[in-house]
Order: structure tokens, then sequence, then C-alpha cells
């Protein structure tokens, strides 16, 4: 691929902004699909049991809001509960191509294709089989996680969407990005020389009742230190759209502070970008966030039996 394609930009640059999203709701068929601004709570049963109840949160970039940014994300019942986040690259837009098309696309071929037999519940085969039902020109990052009847939380993840599991006030799973170079992200793509499902990493991870998943793009990680994380789930601990909506707010708080120490500027000073040797002698250092589109999703286990989510209706 080529690497107008792949490149991000550097660091962003603060800018002002009111209120200045309003809700995109898409739905197809009978798989819930959201490309939003709007925060939602779904309580998705697993028996009369155990239930998982899901908030979403999404805010896009300042300069995308008329689209509804270029991130997707869906929650889906069928089977089970599966969850989806996938980021357009954004770099296809200097070929006049829309970056929210191809990861829009490839996240309702995948809730179309949950209960697919070839799919059996493993999230690398519906990221394979959603990838090659794909039709649209672009590229995107993605992580898919699919709850299984044992409590097993299965996860396929290519690139640099991102999940974390709390447990009790602590962080006790994370995944971690794929990348080609720094801002360069491994990437299903139209392109064949893109990567495919076998590039995926593959995970899973027991959850038990009280657990709070949260999964999101690189907007949330990039802005949004873990601590901060396990804080704002503690604070929302009874509302999972609210603690959504918090984290997404706190990460664009963070994305427009040109003086906050972000994970992102972060990353970039241990990768070796600096500021310029005049800005330094003004005293000036490499700080700020990364403005993007900030997709946030939290699942909650509120309720299960001997402490392991049952069978999956």
């Amino acid at each position: 691929m080529a690497s107008s394609i792949l490149r991000r930009s550097l660091l962003s640059q603060s800018q002002g902004f009111g209120t200045w999203f309003s809700p995109i709701k898409l739905s197809w068929k009978k798989t819930t699909f959201r490309a939003c601004a709007a925060s939602s709570e779904l309580n998705h049963p697993i028996r009369s049991e155990a239930s998982l109840s899901v908030g979403t949160h999404l805010i896009p970039h300042p300069n995308k809001v008329e689209k509804g940014g270029e991130d997707a994300f869906f929650v889906s019942s069928c089977g089970g509960v599966i969850i989806g986040v996938a980021d357009g690259v954004s770099g296809w837009a200097e070929k006049n191509v829309d970056p929210a098309l191809f990861s829009r696309e490839l996240l309702y071929n995948a809730a179309s294709l949950v209960r697919d037999e070839e799919v059996n519940y493993d999230p690398r085969m519906l990221l394979r089989k959603a990838h090659a039902a794909t039709t649209s020109v672009g590229s995107a990052t993605v992580i898919l996680a699919m709850l299984d009847g044992n409590g097993i939380l299965k996860i396929a993840t290519v690139g640099d969407c991102g999940l974390r599991v709390v447990r009790k006030g602590q962080i006790v799973f994370s995944t971690f990005p794929q990348e080609h170079y720094f801002d360069c992200p491994y990437q299903l793509s139209s392109e064949p020389v893109g990567q495919t499902y076998l590039d995926a990493v593959v995970c899973s991870v027991e959850l038990i009742e009280g657990d709070t998943i949260v999964m999101g793009s690189d907007g949330l990680f990039d802005n949004v230190f873990d601590h901060e994380i396990v804080s704002t789930m503690n604070s929302h601990s009874d509302d999972v759209a609210e603690a959504a909506k918090a984290l997404a707010s706190l990460a664009m708080d963070h994305a427009v502070d040109s003086k906050f120490d972000s994970p992102y500027s972060l990353e970039a000073k241990t990768r070796g970008f600096d500021v310029p040797l005049w800005r330094k002698v003004l005293g000036m250092k490499l700080t700020g966030g990364k403005l993007d589109d900030i997709t946030v999703v939290v699942g909650r286990v509120i309720s299960s039996q001997n402490g392991v989510l049952d069978e999956v209706q």
C-alpha cells in the first residue's frame, strides 16, 4: 500500500469548538449497527442469570462532524454478544475516497455474518468473511470481541483499536497495537498488499461478574491513560452509557489540549520525535493530544452464576 494511504498526521493542533455533534444512527435488519455521536445503553441477556449492559458513545473529529466521522461500531446480541469497532484510515481522503465507507461496510458485513455457520463464534473467521465481503475502496483498523457460552471473551484485532478489561479497580487485560511504524497501524484494506485476517492478534479472557469491558478506536487510547480509564469507570459504575460518554469527552478534552502530555505525545517522544531545536531554546516541548474520531464502547457484566457467565442462549 502506498505510504500516502498509510500516513497519519503526527500531532494535532488545539482547536476550539462548542456543542458541534449531532446523533447519527444507522440500523440494518435485526443487528444493531451504529456510527453515531450520541450515547446509548443496551442490555444483552445471556440467560436469565446473566447479562451484559453496553453503553456507546462516538465523537467525530471536528472537521468530520457532518458525515459522522470515519469510525464505525456495532453491538449485536445475535447468538450472544458481539462488539466491533473499526477506524477508517484517513489517508484515503487524499485520493478522493471517503475513508468512512470501508469501515462502515466492514462492520455491517461483520454484523450480518455473525450467525454464519463457518464463523462458528470465531472472531478471526468473522474478520475473514467480513473483509472478503467488503467492496468499498479504503482500509481500516478493526477489533471484534465475541462473548461465548462459557464466559470467555474472544478477541481478534488488526491495528490500533483496543480493549481493556477492568476488574475491581484494576486493568487485568489489555490488547496492544500492531503497526508498521509510528502512527501507521496494521489495517485491513481493499488493496491486495494490505493485512488480512491471518495478521490479526487473537486472544481471550474469562469474564466474571462486575468486570467492565472498555473498547475503542485509537482516538480513545491515544488520548486517555489506563489509570484515567479506571478512574472514569469507578466514577460511573452504575451507568455504562454515561461511562462511555465521560470517557469519550475526556479523550476529546485531551485531544484539543496542546499542553497535555498524552499517551500519543509520550509515545512520539520515545520514538525519537521532538520539537525543533529553536523551540526547545524557547522552552517549548512536544506535548498535546491527537485530534481524531473517538469511539467508546463500555460493557459491564451485571450478573452471573458462580462468578462466571452462564451459557449463551
